[in-house]
């Protein structure tokens, strides 16, 4: 199990996070108003401590809900739910955080319109949720991680990715490539079908020579 990335940020990502310049957190580190953390090899990295400090949240006095979120594709897939919650339960304790609220869900990575996935990111905005946990980024999102992460952050709400691959099933991977291979294949049989249209329409057949011929004319004009 890889905790070691676990809400560190690098200096860019810290920077837009916080509305300063890289410039500025490197000033800050020299003067001490703001240290980065440094890595064996000497790279500078912040935490997402150091972010709620920044912004003056005392993390004894947050309420906020720690929810657990898992998720499966389908219905089929009940055991390798209840897998992940049991492991993220574990996780949880293991690391003294009271899990007050946890999230089942069904549907595609792809899917954005996941109703317990929203109802989620409503709370966010609301400020109704301190930390989510999940086993594994794709269980969150398919694609665009990153985007909702800082979505969360500007919220005070810290995604914490346990990423354990065994719970990153390849078979769900394979399904969402195929659906989008489909998605673009409808998109390719929608532009043959306009382009034999276009071709079969007499009014524009008769409209595109003419315009090629106006636009040679002006062509040699300008020679």
């Amino acid at each position: 199990m890889n905790t070691s990335n676990i809400t560190n940020y690098k200096p860019k990502d810290f920077a837009e996070l916080i509305g300063v310049s890289v410039k500025t957190l490197q000033r800050w580190d020299r003067e001490g108003v703001l240290k980065a953390n440094r890595t064996p090899t000497n790279r500078r990295y912040y935490t997402y401590n150091q972010y709620l400090q920044f912004k003056g949240i005392e993390k004894a006095d947050d309420i906020r809900r720690v929810v657990i979120y898992a998720r499966v594709s389908t219905k089929n897939q009940e055991d390798d739910l209840r897998n992940q919650v049991s492991f993220l339960r574990q996780f949880c304790n293991a690391r003294g955080m009271i899990v007050d609220q946890c999230v089942e869900d069904y549907g595609s990575g792809l899917n954005y319109n996941r109703k317990k996935w929203n109802d989620l990111l409503d709370d966010v905005m609301e400020q109704k949720v301190k930390t989510i946990v999940v086993t594994h980024k794709d269980r969150f999102v398919r694609f665009g991680y990153d985007w909702f992460e800082k979505f969360c952050m500007k919220f005070h709400t810290e995604i914490i990715v346990v990423n354990n691959d065994d719970f990153s099933p390849q078979e769900e991977l394979v399904q969402d490539i195929v659906s989008i291979l489909h998605v673009f294949s409808c998109r390719l049989y929608g532009f043959r079908k306009y382009k034999k249209q276009i071709e079969e329409d007499k009014e524009i057949a008769e409209e595109l020579p003419n315009r090629n011929q106006s636009n040679a004319g002006t062509t040699d004009s300008d020679q």
